[in-house]
């Protein structure tokens, strides 16, 4: 035992086994804290912060837009600092401008700057421009969570004001929300008809009774009285709650402006309509925040909608669509998957070393590791996410390396007649700087990985730390726990417990290796060019793969977008949405799909947006990938759309056509 009485990490741990034991535990308890504070998520965080303009300037061109709105906007925006990349549209009545900041800037504080810029050149846009609204989201980001509201008792109008006044703000102020965006939407107005026969026979034009109405005082201040001791405002106060007061204004003379027009309350006209499985609602678009997290804005939704729900019993407010469901499977599966990794890992050991009490040595590794590995994920400011999770997986392997590596070792040690503790603590000796070095090895493999350029870099970064970290952790613990738990765990003699079946067949392959090892030491140029050959062969094959970014996935919602010729109306398109949604109905019957949600106008009027839930991935037999590649060739039959059909990615890419932007310049 003088060899376990010397200095050293793996005669400390058979000398202080107490000592050992408490600096793992604080590494599983620092796990378990991290697990509880860890963010989780679908994928590591990749956005680049953006803020989007949306501007409306009802009745202009796309040319006026531009040259008028956003080109002012765009000079006064792109003088705030750390901006990546501005891009602008301008279209129809509004416009917008997406800008995207570098990684490393606080998207509160570019929000406050580009508001900031704004206010400056305010003033100079022309007087019928509506408010520039800024938001901390891409203003063409798709929806993360969407809503439908149906009432039985209200009229569209006044459905509109209670969800306006009193449902988004509840969902705005969920913490990673950027803006909710309102489809089928109709305000209350004040309409007032003007009759063109009546108005010529009193030698009147539209002009004319506009002017009245324009100058009407309904609300001004008309100063105050004062005394020695009192102040008293004066307002006249002149609202209209009823339409017939609109009705006696004058417009010359004895004319008033119900002589020539008919007056009346109702709903404005409609700029999108939107519908749950062919009935009217009124839609709710939720949109994230650059930078946050999904599944956190989903349990914030569905804690709003069931407040809600239970406030306004007049409203029914259900999710149509919400892609955390995916991301919570995901991640569920990955789990499942790591628990099947850990379950085969241990099997094997205790398949080919034939003892349980070995077999727990390395057991116990495993699951320190990789709780301890949690704790590094915290510290790195990382999530749980699907890498982070595939890192777990694949370290689940490599971290029971190191302690077979040692236990097998301790094993041979005491086979030749070395006692227990003495065993571990000379076989952890013999194999320390080779675990060591193995260890830099890894590091030196994964942590590159982490400084890869553009999105491929940004997406495995966390991989690569995760498995090094995985892989440093599970070191010490190898040479720390393992020899200690050895030491009094191992009995019995190198491979004596092993199961006969499997000693024969390990005896097999140690003679065919033996002859295989001797036949190419014979032979090394043999060896040298089956090498060269398997290295030009691999290039071959590199070159004819095919090359993605992320591969086709089934995350459970057909996503149908149609667009028209330029220039048609909401009537137009709102006639072609109706045909989509003919030819989709079958999957509604079939129980393939939960629901369809649609929305025409919501962007442009020259555009629709189907939104179809599928059934759970149990409960149909066919993928999305087959079901939207079915629906292809029958929507692109519909005359006067262009459909596309696709199914989103852990990306959020929003292409759905060849992947292709080209961009036409000059004048």
């Amino acid at each position: 035992m003088s060899d376990a009485k010397q200095n050293g990490l793996p005669g400390l741990s058979v000398r202080r086994p107490v000592l050992v034991l408490v600096v793992n535990l604080l590494i599983v308890l620092g796990g378990l804290a991290a697990l509880l504070a860890v963010e989780v998520r679908e994928l590591p965080d990749v956005d680049r912060p953006v803020v989007s303009l949306r501007v409306d300037y009802p009745g202009a061109s796309p040319n006026t837009m531009d040259t008028e709105v956003i080109s002012l906007l765009e000079g006064a925006v792109a003088r705030v600092s750390g901006i990546y990349r501005i891009r602008s549209a301008s279209e129809e009545n509004n416009g917008r401008i997406n800008i995207e900041f570098r990684p490393d800037v606080d998207i509160d504080t570019a929000a406050a700057d580009v508001r900031e810029a704004v206010s400056r050149v305010s003033r100079r846009l022309p007087e019928r421009v509506e408010q520039v609204v800024v938001v901390k989201a891409d203003e063409d980001a798709r929806a993360v969570i969407s809503l439908a509201v149906q009432s039985d008792s209200l009229q569209e109008e006044m459905l509109t004001r209670v969800v306006e006044q009193d449902v988004v703000p509840m969902l705005i102020a969920i913490d990673g929300v950027a803006d909710v965006q309102l489809s089928g939407s109709r305000q209350r107005v004040l309409r007032v008809s003007v009759d063109p026969l009546r108005l010529t026979s009193y030698g009147l034009s539209v002009s004319d009774v506009a002017a009245a109405l324009r100058q009407a005082p309904f609300d001004v201040p008309a100063g105050s009285f004062r005394s020695r001791d009192q102040q008293l405002i004066v307002r006249a106060d002149a609202t209209v709650v009823d339409a017939g007061e609109v009705a006696d204004i004058i417009v010359r003379g004895s004319v008033r402006v119900g002589d020539v027009a008919n007056v009346y309350f109702g709903p404005e006209d409609a700029t999108t309509l939107s519908r749950l499985n062919g009935e009217p609602v009124l839609g709710l678009e939720v949109i994230r925040q650059a930078k946050s997290n999904t599944m956190d804005i989903s349990s914030g939704v569905a804690e709003a909608v069931e407040r809600i729900n239970e406030r306004f019993t007049e409203l029914e407010v259900m999710v149509t669509d919400d892609q955390a469901v995916f991301i919570r499977n995901s991640v569920k599966e990955v789990l499942i998957t790591l628990a099947f990794s850990m379950a085969i890992v241990v099997s094997t050991i205790w398949l080919f070393m034939g003892s349980l009490r070995a077999t727990l040595v390395p057991a116990i590794a495993i699951p320190v590791s990789l709780i301890g590995t949690i704790a590094a994920i915290w510290l790195f400011g990382f999530s749980i996410n699907i890498l982070t999770l595939l890192a777990l997986v694949l370290a689940t392997g490599l971290v029971v390396d190191d302690a077979i590596v040692v236990l097998e070792n301790i094993q041979r040690q005491h086979a030749n007649g070395i006692r227990p503790r003495a065993a571990a603590v000379v076989g952890t000796r013999q194999v320390f700087f080779a675990v060591v070095a193995t260890t830099a090895v890894l590091v030196s493999v994964f942590v590159p990985i982490s400084f890869l350029p553009s999105t491929a870099g940004l997406l495995f970064r966390e991989f690569g730390m995760v498995l090094a970290s995985a892989v440093i952790i599970s070191s010490f613990v190898a040479l720390s726990l393992v020899p200690m738990v050895a030491a009094r765990l191992v009995k019995g003699g190198h491979g004596a417990n092993m199961f006969v079946p499997v000693a024969a067949i390990g005896r097999g392959f140690t003679a065919g290796y033996r002859r295989s090892l001797a036949f190419v030491l014979a032979r090394p140029a043999l060896g040298l060019a089956t090498a060269v050959i398997l290295a030009v062969a691999a290039g071959l094959t590199y070159k004819a793969l095919d090359r993605e970014l992320v591969p086709p996935e089934d995350r459970g919602v057909l996503r149908i977008l149609a667009s028209g010729p330029d220039g048609v109306g909401l009537t137009y398109m709102d006639r072609q949405t109706r045909k989509i949604e003919s030819l989709v109905k079958p999957l509604l019957e079939s129980g393939e799909a939960s629901s369809l949600y649609s929305m025409v106008g919501m962007w442009d009027p020259n555009r629709s947006f189907l939104s179809m839930p599928l059934a759970d991935w149990s409960d149909r037999d066919r993928s999305l990938q087959e079901i939207a590649n079915q629906l292809r060739g029958e929507l692109s039959a519909i005359p006067g759309a262009r459909v596309g059909v696709w199914g989103g990615n852990s990306l959020n890419l929003r292409t759905w056509g060849s992947g292709v932007e080209i961009a036409l310049l000059g004048n």
